[in-house]
């Protein structure tokens, strides 16, 4: 099964049928394209939860974990967002589709930690919110190394990206960083602070693209610094991308997605490349 995303992202592997996700969505035309799409796409049945009532039923009724969770902010019974609320008490892991969106309420669903928010304000939305669900149902497979000799910049990051589902391991210094890597060859996105005690970020993308290339491993700096300057030097030593703090949750994860899914055209293209040298010196 192979799935291209509105962004370009291409996802092939096995099904992903066996995940169970809530649809908390009053609306039939969004609930019929939704569960559709998803249905047609990775072989998923939705449970479809038209009011507040009918999602606390599924929950109750089913001691089988739930994946993940699609919701409006607002459902019948529920119209002042209680029904995000109980979601996310419950830990369930949540991306929103709504049609009302400003500022303010950006701020505040962020702050709950949920997963991704998607728009219906276009014709493409179902496709988004397809992509946004696939990313989530895959990302487990890739592994984030942090680099950070700061604690809370640690702790930041680390939530950041678990929240979309990734492995994530952290270090505390570029020698411990350098030491992570050696024992974990499948880490495929390294994110490493430019300012540290021991080693920069500088050096230690060097020393990382001594010995690994951008085939292999993507590296994102990210610095508070207002040199602007560094953004060019940091890609001058080999890495793939650099943000300067304070950076936004959504780019954050965006830039996060492009490293990724560039890693992953790659290796597909060197498999590809490989499977046919193999006939051929069969031939």
């Amino acid at each position: 099964m192979t799935f291209l995303g509105i962004s370009g992202m291409q996802y092939s592997g096995q099904s992903l049928a066996n995940s169970r996700i809530f649809l908390a969505e009053d609306s039939n035309v969004f609930t019929s394209m939704i569960g559709t799409r998803l249905k047609e796409l990775f072989g998923i049945e939705v449970e479809i939860c038209r009011n507040f009532e009918e999602l606390q039923l599924a929950y109750d009724q089913s001691s089988e974990p739930v994946t993940l969770a699609i919701s409006n902010i607002n459902l019948p019974g529920a119209e002042h967002g209680e029904a995000l609320e109980y979601l996310i008490d419950l830990s369930i892991p949540t991306i929103v589709f709504t049609g009302t969106f400003h500022e303010d309420t950006r701020d505040k669903l962020l702050s709950k930690d949920i997963v991704d928010y998607i728009l219906k304000d276009n014709v493409f939305a179902v496709e988004m919110l397809a992509e946004s669900v696939c990313r989530f149902l895959t990302n487990h497979r890739h592994h984030v190394l942090i680099v950070d000799d700061s604690p809370t910049a640690r702790a930041l990051l680390s939530s950041r990206l678990k929240r979309y589902n990734f492995r994530v391991s952290l270090a505390e210094s570029g020698a411990k960083a350098l030491e992570i890597l050696k024992k974990n060859p499948d880490i495929g996105l390294l994110v490493t602070d430019y300012n540290m005690p021991d080693i920069d970020g500088f050096e230690l993308t060097r020393r990382i693209r001594s010995v690994r290339g951008s085939h292999e491993l993507r590296i994102i700096g990210v610095s508070s610094s207002s040199n602007r300057l560094l953004s060019a030097r940091f890609l001058k030593a080999g890495g793939n991308d650099f943000m300067l703090r304070p950076f936004i949750d959504e780019e954050f994860y965006c830039r996060v997605n492009q490293n990724l899914d560039t890693l992953v055209q790659i290796r597909s293209m060197q498999a590809k490349l490989k499977e046919t040298a193999a006939v051929k010196s069969v031939a």
